[in-house]
Order: C-alpha cells, then sequence, then structure tokens
C-alpha cells in the first residue's frame, strides 16, 4: 500500500540522491498500535520520489500528520521547486520548543521572479 503526502524529493531529496533511509511516526496517533506496512511517497510523480519504503502504521486516514525526525541539515539548502512545487516551512524544535525559522513559501514567492513579455501575450 502507498501512502502519499504533501512534501517529498523537492524538499528532502536525499532518498532519491543518496539512498538515505528513515523511520517515520504518524505524530497525531502516536501512541497506535501499528496496523499495516505501507510505502510513503512523495508528491512529484517521479518513481524516484519515495521517502520511507516500509513503514509500520496505523490505520492511516487524510489529515494524519507523518513526522519524520533528523532528516538531515542540509534539506533546506538542497531542496528545489522542480514541478512548480512550493517549499514547506522550517521548524527548530529545541528544548521542547518548536519556532518557525523559514516560512512556507508561497505561489507568490514560487513567481515573483517571472516575467512574461508583452509581445507574447
Amino acid at each position: 500500500k502507498y501512502v502519499a503526502v504533501d512534501g517529498g524529493m523537492t524538499d528532502n531529496p536525499r532518498p532519491a540522491l543518496y539512498q538515505a533511509e528513515y523511520e517515520g511516526i504518524i505524530a497525531n496517533k502516536g501512541a497506535a498500535e501499528p496496523e499495516e506496512r505501507v510505502a510513503v511517497t512523495g508528491r512529484c510523480c517521479e518513481s524516484g520520489d519515495m521517502l520511507i519504503w516500509d513503514l509500520a502504521v496505523p490505520r492511516i486516514e487524510p489529515g494524519d500528520l507523518l513526522a519524520v525526525a533528523c532528516t538531515g541539515a542540509y534539506n533546506y539548502s538542497m531542496s528545489s521547486n522542480y514541478n512548480a512545487l512550493t517549499r514547506p516551512a522550517v521548524i527548530m524544535v529545541k528544548d521542547g520548543k518548536a519556532d518557525i525559522i523559514v516560512k512556507r513559501e508561497t505561489w507568490g514567492d514560487l513567481i515573483r521572479l517571472h516575467c512574461i513579455p508583452e509581445h507574447l501575450y
């Protein structure tokens, strides 16, 4: 069974590039017993956009939150806008306190440098 998430190789290219392996949990169901094993795929519609190949999870439902710890310090600098996908926020957690250290990218951020010459309209 495949489970798709709203992240992927655009914001975490390490599995595709280096075969990095991660563990994850369904954060909003942390105490629930696993009921099945799933493969976690990203949103890029690419065969290499696999984040976790075999993850034991409780019953998965739309809106559940996947937490993947220790994904590496370089993910943000390696991220891209491939397929015109925006980048997520970056959250730092220290001493039990979570802070946004980079805001989520918007569609406006993504296209703000684009310019279309008038003769192309």
